[in-house]
Parts: C-alpha cells; sequence; structure tokens
C-alpha cells in the first residue's frame, strides 16, 4: 500500500505543475490593421503646374496649388490637385472633404498643364480643374476663379437656339443614374451654392452641368 502511495503522489504533483505551467502562457492575439493605399494622381510642384502657361504674372501671383482627397470612379481613394485662385482655395478644399465623407466619385483632378492646357482634352478625360488661361473677359477659369468637375459626366448641352453649336465633350451624355452626374437639388450642387458659387446649369444660351464659378 505504501509503495502505491509513493508511485501516486510524484504523479499528481508532476500533473498539478504541468498545469500551473500551462495556464500562465499567455494568449497571442495578432491584429491587424487594414488601411487602405491612396492612388497618387498627380504631385506637381507650382512651377510644374504654371510651366507653359500665357497668363501674366499678375494672374500666377494669384493662384495657389492644393492636394484633394477623393474616391474615383475606381471606388478608390485617389490623391490630386486643384490649381486654383486663392480667394476660392479654402471653399474648394470644404467642397472636395464633403465629396469625399459622401464618396462622391471625381474621375481625376490633375492641373491642366497635363493635357497642354487644351480644354478639351481635359473635358474628354473627364478631368476636374479650376485654372486655365484664356479669354478673361470670357472664362472665369482665366483667373482660377472657377471649378469643371467630371465634365464627361456633366456635358455643356445648348439650349433652344443654339442647337448648331456642337455639346462638348464629343460623345458625352447627360446620364443622372451615373454617380458623379449632377442634376438640380444633387446635394454637391447645393453646397456649392450655400458657398456662394454659380452653377452653369443657369446659364442663359447652355446647360454647363459640369462648371461652378464664383
Amino acid at each position: 500500500m505504501r509503495y502505491y502511495t509513493f508511485l501516486i503522489i510524484p504523479i499528481l504533483l508532476f500533473s498539478c505543475t504541468r498545469q500551473k505551467s500551462d495556464s500562465t502562457i499567455p494568449n497571442k492575439v495578432t491584429t491587424k490593421t487594414f488601411k487602405q493605399s491612396i492612388t497618387v494622381d498627380c504631385n506637381y510642384t507650382f512651377e510644374e503646374a504654371t510651366r507653359g502657361t500665357r497668363a501674366p504674372e499678375e494672374i500666377i501671383a494669384q493662384l495657389k496649388l492644393i492636394n484633394v482627397k477623393y474616391y474615383s470612379t475606381d471606388r478608390k481613394i485617389h490623391q490630386g490637385q486643384i490649381l486654383t485662385n486663392t480667394k476660392i482655395a479654402d471653399k474648394i478644399e470644404i467642397l472636395f472633404h464633403y465629396m469625399f465623407y459622401h464618396k462622391f466619385p471625381i474621375a481625376h483632378a490633375i492641373p491642366i498643364v497635363k493635357y497642354n492646357w487644351n480644354d478639351d482634352l481635359s473635358m474628354q478625360a473627364n478631368n476636374t480643374y479650376s485654372f486655365c488661361y484664356r479669354d478673361e473677359g470670357f472664362s472665369k477659369h482665366a483667373t482660377g476663379m472657377a471649378i469643371d468637375i467630371n465634365p464627361y459626366f456633366n456635358p455643356v448641352r445648348w439650349k433652344a437656339g443654339y442647337e448648331t453649336r456642337i455639346n462638348k465633350p464629343v460623345g458625352a451624355h447627360h446620364d443622372t443614374s451615373i454617380p458623379g452626374t449632377f442634376y438640380s437639388f444633387h446635394p454637391v450642387v447645393q453646397e456649392f451654392r450655400k458657398l456662394g458659387f454659380h452653377w452653369g446649369h443657369n446659364f442663359s444660351a447652355k446647360y454647363d452641368d459640369h462648371h461652378f464659378d464664383m
């Protein structure tokens, strides 16, 4: 009987020791932080963004290059740039924050220098931009006091009496079922209006739905 007792005690001691040792091992919990990457559409310096413009120095001195973040049509986050007038730069940033928060898609936002200062090429690419120097008496883009957003989704359409003129960009159609397209009472349009912008839809001769100016 004593012999079995001596055998059982060491076994119990070993079992208790093993159990205590195992219980002290911490559970390893691996946590992964998923951060969506940002696609950089452009990263110009101010000198690069204004290179080749015919604008006089007094207009260039009014401009500011700002970085903007947006959801593009691929539903991913992109970073672009807007070259605009310092008078409206803060408002443009506010509007891009609003559009980003509501995931309003912006196809591209690249200074028009990428398109060799050609408005038609920029529109065809569905590019959002502000400053492009041309006739100051004709366009507020010449001083960066206007911005065009998703021009291919929101094309220029001439009104009655001007049907002989060409809608731009060529081949574009206005379809409000496509995300990124404006219509009356669109939340983004309302935000522009709240900040004092005029919407091109209300021009007398044309529906210029991609255009906002101040």
